[in-house]
């Protein structure tokens, strides 16, 4: 896909925060936040990496990201949150409360995480995480086994995707072959909600395959807003 010119001019003219939010057991490091940060740098455009980390990944949990990203955002009149996976849920979180999140762009977004996640993991290992409070998993931003407590699970049983409401543009880029956060869960999420577009790419849940694709469809999606 090639990106009209006047969509870039459009992109770039537009004074907004760009902020960036990473998914699970990833960082500010990876492939994807690289990529999308030196495309808008190249653009005379800034995009923000938020580490959700915080040198405390054993006691992550969305709520700590919903908090995190309201405190970055809170000086800020008109923001774009870009998240991917568990950080799209994040961003979607910290949009049905912000009324500064004028956008919302969602890579893979982990609507539905929790049921596939415990479902893939099994009962008895889900039972073992319980019971142990802990469970190791391993980290991409960091690449090495770390542990995750299970007030990650806890935590996140607060949350239900029906409560995401607001009407606000949103675009979602989603891989068909995503077995992480299969597209079922997200196309549902779509149905309900006229104002969100999703755009299906021929990719895995890494969507490490589009990466070109997707910075040109959040051109396009990046229209100037009345603010």
């Amino acid at each position: 896909m090639h990106v009209v010119k006047s969509s870039i001019h459009h992109f770039l003219c537009l004074r907004m925060k760009y902020l960036y939010l990473h998914g699970l057991a990833s960082g500010t490091t990876s492939s994807k936040a690289q990529f999308l940060c030196n495309k808008f740098k190249e653009s005379a455009q800034t995009l923000s990496l938020l580490d959700f980390n915080q040198d405390d990944f054993c006691h992550l949990t969305l709520s700590r990201q919903i908090v995190q990203v309201e405190q970055a955002i809170a000086n800020e009149e008109a923001v774009t949150l870009i998240g991917s996976s568990l950080g799209g849920l994040t961003a979607a979180w910290v949009a049905q409360r912000k009324p500064s999140v004028v956008r919302l762009v969602l890579l893979a977004p982990a609507f539905g995480f929790l049921a596939s996640w415990l479902n893939v993991l099994g009962d008895e290992q889900v039972q073992d995480w319980k019971n142990d409070g802990f469970m190791s998993m391993y980290h991409y931003g960091f690449r090495r086994e770390e542990r995750l407590h299970y007030g990650f699970v806890n935590d996140l049983r607060q949350y239900s995707d029906a409560e995401l409401t607001r009407h606000l543009p949103t675009l979602i880029l989603h891989g068909k072959h995503d077995n992480t956060i299969p597209i079922g869960s997200v196309r549902r999420y779509r149905k309900e909600r006229r104002w969100v577009k999703l755009v299906e790419l021929s990719d895995d849940h890494g969507l490490g395959g589009s990466f070109d694709g997707i910075f040109d469809h959040i051109c396009l999606f990046c229209e100037p807003l009345p603010l």
